[in-house]
């Protein structure tokens, strides 16, 4: 019996895209519940902060995953950031205390792990960089633009209706007054003063000794060695071995990472879009820790 090559055509056609629709399906159900745990044996789980942090949601989850995990017997912490906002540096130095007090965290340092990125790794077990990682930038900065005679030219204007002299301290419409400098300068040195503190805390040196290098300058890995601010120079792979003997492990671990709980539509348009798009909105007031 002879086949009609238009329903055969079709019926191939109609197999190949039930074939493209159920993995497609299938890639969505990946994408929404994260990656089925195909490993077995001692597991260390790496959490990666890279970039500008502006926001600390995705790394605190990736830390409380990987502290509730009973598989997940250590965590490495992979920094490769020039810095950022305070309140997030601060919130991620926290979370990794907490981790530590569960099973240890080794902070790898990569090309940058200054300033905010090195403010989060203080909270780890050990820390690790290569001697040419830049590091330090202890400090605090805000940036405040002026663009009060370009915006003149423009001939644009504000009206402010302000509840309290200083609610519009930092408008890019007027330089800041001096009342107003000294008010913002007086909340620089307070959190610069959290950031000594927690390195004289956390690295267990003397206060005076921090504050001979904690003056914004970036210096290397090696430099950070010298001064307390790190325990060991070694790359990747030795952060690993180091991890792995910190939590007493016979055999080469498995390192696994974070499995996404997030859904395509939310990484477009939901909380980590928010999240950016504010950052670059309130930027010109941010505090921040960061490299420069």
């Amino acid at each position: 019996m002879s086949r009609n090559p238009v329903i055969t055509g079709l019926a191939f056609l109609g197999g190949f895209f039930l074939v493209l629709f159920i993995l497609f399906v299938l890639g969505i159900f990946l994408l929404w519940h994260g990656k089925p745990d195909i490993y077995s044996g001692p597991k260390i789980g790496v959490v990666k902060i890279v970039g500008v942090i502006s926001s600390s949601d995705r790394i605190l989850k990736d830390l409380e995953d990987f502290k509730e995990d009973q598989d997940v017997k250590a965590i490495l912490v992979r920094i490769d950031s020039p810095g950022g906002t305070v309140g997030a540096a601060q919130e991620i130095y926290e979370a990794i205390k907490e981790a530590r007090s569960v099973k240890p965290v080794v902070v790898s340092m990569g090309s940058v792990a200054a300033s905010g990125g090195l403010y989060a790794a203080l909270g780890a077990t050990k820390i690790l960089a290569m001697p040419g990682t830049l590091t330090g930038s202890i400090g605090v900065m805000m940036q405040v633009p002026n663009l009060q005679k370009l915006l003149e030219r423009l001939g644009v204007q504000a009206t402010v209706l302000k509840s309290g002299p200083y609610k519009d301290a930092g408008s890019i419409f007027r330089p800041l007054t001096p009342a107003e400098k000294k008010i913002l300068m007086s909340t620089i040195e307070d959190i610069y003063r959290q950031f000594v503190e927690a390195i004289v805390s956390s690295r267990h040196l003397p206060r005076q000794k921090v504050l001979q290098f904690a003056d914004g300058r970036v210096f290397t890995g090696r430099k950070a060695l010298e001064y307390g601010l790190i325990d060991e120079l070694g790359n990747f792979e030795k952060a690993v071995r180091v991890a792995s003997d910190l939590a007493g492990l016979k055999q080469r671990p498995t390192l696994v990472y974070p499995s996404r709980d997030r859904s395509l539509v939310r990484r477009i348009l939901g909380e980590d879009f928010r999240s950016e798009a504010l950052s670059l909105y309130f930027a010109p007031l941010y505090l921040s820790f960061i490299g420069h």
